[in-house]
């Protein structure tokens, strides 16, 4: 606690009485409140390495636009999109890359699979994506992807794993390592309160 100087040179220390005091002390505690309320969003575990396999490239642009835009990769995973983000959950039929482009932004994790894939391996899949849902807002997207190059696919802005088992252990992996993790170029943004209506 700072101490004030007297006109004699002593030192005084300012009393709990003065409003001063507690207004310094009241603007301190809303700092802190706000950091961790602003911190607190982010449910990425930084313990999980990238799983093996993960593919990493740049994605710069990242403009709002209208219409169909075209990708580089197949499912995208990054570049401009619509300016509605997808809302993030499963989903059963094939979503719009524009809106869950969008959602990559926002620091989710796109799960994809090929239509053909067995209902057993889409059920393991439907489990591991529930049970790494980030908070209220879930952060993790799946859905099936027609031609895509792999039968399981994850995603995040900049990053994908391809593997062919929906058990494979990596998959939730890169979930924890990216769900709303180092490549979130909005942190906090929403993954509700957008477009479409997901299943669970």
């Amino acid at each position: 606690m700072a101490s004030t100087s007297t006109r004699d040179g002593t030192s005084t220390v300012p009393s709990l009485r003065s409003p001063g005091l507690w207004v310094a002390l009241l603007a301190g505690a809303v700092v802190a409140v706000y950091a961790v309320a602003t911190g607190g969003n982010d449910s990425s575990n930084s313990s999980v390495p990238k799983p093996a396999g993960t593919v990493s490239f740049s994605e710069t642009s990242r403009n709002h636009v209208q219409g169909t835009v075209h990708y580089d990769h197949t499912p995208p995973a990054g570049g401009d999109h619509n300016p509605i983000w997808l809302n993030c959950g499963v989903y059963t039929q094939p979503v719009v890359d524009e809106n869950a482009v969008h959602s990559l932004e926002h620091g989710a994790v796109w799960i994809t699979y090929l239509p053909s894939l067995s209902n057993d391996q889409v059920a393991t899949l439907r489990r591991t994506v529930q049970s790494h849902y980030g908070g209220g807002d879930r952060y993790v997207i799946l859905s099936p992807y027609p031609g895509q190059p792999a039968l399981v696919m994850a995603t995040a802005w900049g990053n994908q794993l391809s593997v062919q088992s929906a058990s494979d252990p990596r998959i939730a992996a890169f979930i924890e390592h990216f769900r709303e993790g180092p490549q979130d170029l909005e942190h906090g943004a929403p993954c509700s309160g957008g477009v479409g209506k997901p299943s669970g």
